[in-house]
């Protein structure tokens, strides 16, 4: 017999779960805690399912027999309900996700799942900087390539070529994401990448005599406004030859056996320039042979640190290191624009040691030495496994190390007279006088200063 609203208003819960059955497959589902809930039975493709209308009394007897009726016809057109029904709800939740910074926002929260933290924030500065002032508000569908232009021409109007080519790349993973998601069915940044200046060579300026290296030093570490944190990671960079990236989120646990005989800095794998697979892998953690030199300056750092966690902690934050830039301000103050940057040290490093390695006596031992300083620079061997990299040629690099530091550090003092307490070490007169190697541009920015 057909259901009565007068049955279903009076259906009491039981033990268990129980059905009231009305017709063609229409049922109310009584459960044991009190709800009543309609479910559809049927057939599709030789499979039983079951479909769901919702909730009674909220869903009458006649509005479920409606959405019956509905589905029914559905079927007698080879629908299946289920499907039609997750696409409608598919199509509602779509029609929410209506302006470009929306569908950018969610793109966002599922791809940064994929990537590191850090990257992650820039992906979503740049789109915030450079994307939502001019594309935020509107419909995804109803931008076209004309629009995506005028933003990048906007980006390339400032210089700024790399980021121009990063952000189209960024604005056509969003229209990608629209795509699938059925809010538009076009990429016009995709358009408008032959349109795009050329990114700029990436230049990183770099000093490359020993004479004038010492000098960036020398220079920098008289400044005395400049932080005891930000000279000491400077002097860091330059003596290991590390990416400034990973220096400036050196945490002080990575480093050990400082007072031994075979000091290391180990650097976790998450925080080397890997591919995503790699920075998980533990095996690819990055061993640098710590120089006396080297020790001294960590040590010092460890004495001036207020953070308990990283080595060079941020001005007026104990729970932050220093900034991206903090380094790179610390050269641009100093003169060293279109000069010196920190990523320099590398080629500095890079540069004296090969030409040293250049005149040894032995074809191995030189091939050997442009091996090891190349696995010095944290460059991963083509062929190697990871576990055997980790402390490949370890004796030698740890011998270069110290060469290197002995070089570079020749007349330097000791890096405690880097604290706040102990500056200036030298004179006006000794900085100008020690700025003689350098590029006359960095020279006359010293002797306006």
């Amino acid at each position: 017999m057909p259901l009565t609203d007068s049955a279903c208003r009076k259906a009491k819960s039981a033990e268990t779960d129980y059905k009231l059955s009305d017709a063609n497959g229409l049922f109310l589902l009584v459960r044991k805690n009190g709800s009543k809930l309609w479910r559809l039975k049927y057939r599709f493709a030789d499979k039983e399912k079951l479909l769901s209308f919702g909730a009674y009394p909220e869903i009458s007897l006649a509005a479920a027999r409606e959405k019956r009726a509905s589905a029914r016809a559905l079927l007698e057109q080879g629908v299946d309900p289920s499907i039609a029904k997750k696409q409608r709800k598919a199509e509602t939740v779509n029609a929410s996700l209506d302006s470009f910074r929306r569908v950018a926002e969610v793109w966002h929260a599922q791809k940064a799942k994929t990537l590191t933290e850090r990257y992650a924030r820039h992906v979503m500065d740049r789109l915030t900087n450079h994307v939502f002032p001019k594309l935020g508000a509107l419909p995804i569908k109803d931008i076209t390539p004309p629009l995506a232009l005028e933003v990048i021409r906007a980006i390339e109007a400032k210089g700024h070529h790399d980021i121009a080519h990063r952000v189209t790349n960024h604005m056509s993973d969003v229209f990608t994401w629209a795509i699938a998601a059925g809010l538009t069915d076009r990429d016009p940044a995709a358009t408008i990448r032959k349109l795009l200046a050329p990114t700029d060579a990436k230049v990183r300026p770099a000093l490359i005599t020993l004479e004038q290296a010492r000098s960036v030093l020398t220079i920098t570490e008289a400044m005395p406004a400049a932080h005891c944190s930000t000279l000491f990671a400077s002097r860091l960079t330059a003596l290991t030859a590390a990416r400034p990236g990973v220096v400036r989120i050196a945490e002080k646990a990575e480093f050990e056996g400082l007072d031994g005989e075979q000091p290391l800095w180990r650097i976790p794998a998450e925080k080397m320039k890997l591919t995503r697979r790699r920075k998980m892998d533990v095996a690819w953690e990055f061993l640098i042979p710590l120089s006396s030199q080297a020790v001294a300056v960590v040590k010092a750092a460890l004495q001036a640190s207020t953070s308990e966690r990283w080595l060079f902690a941020g001005v007026g934050g104990k729970d932050r290191p220093i900034s991206d830039s903090t380094i790179s301000g610390l050269y641009l103050d100093g003169g060293f624009r279109g000069v010196h940057v920190p990523h320099g040290w590398r080629s500095t490093f890079s540069t004296i040691m090969n030409e040293r390695a250049a005149v040894l006596e032995s074809e191995r031992d030189r091939e050997r030495d442009r091996t090891v300083l190349d696995m010095m620079l944290a460059h991963v061997q083509p062929g190697v496994e990871p576990i055997y990299n980790r402390a490949m040629y370890m004796p030698r690099r740890r011998e270069l190390a110290q060469t290197w530091a002995d070089l570079l550090m020749a007349g330097l003092p000791e890096p405690d007279t880097l604290l706040p307490e102990q500056r200036p070490w030298r004179s006006r007169r000794d900085v100008r006088d020690g700025a003689a190697n350098l590029p006359a541009s960095a020279a006359r920015k010293l002797r306006r200063r």
